[in-house]
């Protein structure tokens, strides 16, 4: 009972905020990519980045299904109770965002530049004390870095995820059938931005793009364009 709110978060049933998957957390090295990523960092920082990289995520939790961290789908979708049998997914409207891990990147950066600075004088000088030192604070930095730059993927992949989710809603107001401009003007968003989330999301399945008499490109959603006929079937 009295573990930490990451070990709290993997015990406690959640439905995850970003593919729908409900159930428990797991552990954060419990995923392949993880501990790839773990053995990758050690190698490359003599095994400092990934000490640091190990004390830093060995008590988060994430979504087994698409690796979320598990205290973002905490915060963003209160667990529900088993009398309604899970419930149905509440939207909801702002998602949290992982961080972008600036902080990181800047003190990385900082820290190379440190390490950069003492190997020079080691080497000019021929002092072994601080090549050694500087290849640590280097090591150490090289480790930083790279965490804050995988920080700011997520927060990328979170961003367009969030958006996806947003068009999804906004196609079934809208009857299954959606232009850039429609999706520009409700988004708040440039026609480039608009037009490069759709073609993301344009598998040719439940996605399909399709350029009418007009000249005009159409996106549809054929599992919402379809949705009455496919439930007046299934009655």
């Amino acid at each position: 009972m009295g573990a930490s709110g990451g070990a709290q978060g993997g015990v406690a049933a959640q439905r995850c905020a970003r593919c729908g998957y409900q159930g428990q957390g797991v552990p954060y090295f419990s995923r392949t990519g993880h501990v790839g990523l773990l053995i990758g960092v050690s190698l490359f920082t003599y095994g400092i980045g990934g000490l640091a990289y190990w004390l830093a995520r060995r008590r988060h939790y994430i979504c087994p299904n698409c690796g979320l961290g598990w205290e973002v789908a905490a915060r963003a979708i209160p667990a529900t109770s088993s009398a309604d049998g899970g419930g149905a997914l509440v939207p909801q409207a702002d998602v949290p965002l992982p961080t972008s891990g600036v902080k990181r990147r800047v003190l990385g950066s900082a820290l190379i530049l440190l390490a950069s600075f003492l190997i020079m004088v080691g080497i000019i000088e021929v002092e072994a004390a601080a090549v050694a030192v500087g290849s640590v604070f280097g090591a150490g930095g090289s480790g930083m870095f790279f965490w804050g730059w995988k920080a700011l993927q997520e927060r990328r992949q979170a961003l367009t995820t969030g958006l996806q989710r947003k068009v999804l809603r906004l196609a079934t107001r809208k009857g299954g059938t959606l232009t850039v401009t429609e999706v520009a003007a409700d988004l708040n968003l440039s026609l480039p931005a608009a037009e490069k989330v759709l073609i993301q999301m344009d598998d040719g399945f439940r996605v399909r793009s399709d350029v009418t008499e007009n000249g005009i490109l159409l996106f549809e959603f054929p599992e919402v364009l379809h949705r009455n006929q496919l439930e007046a079937g299934e009655a």
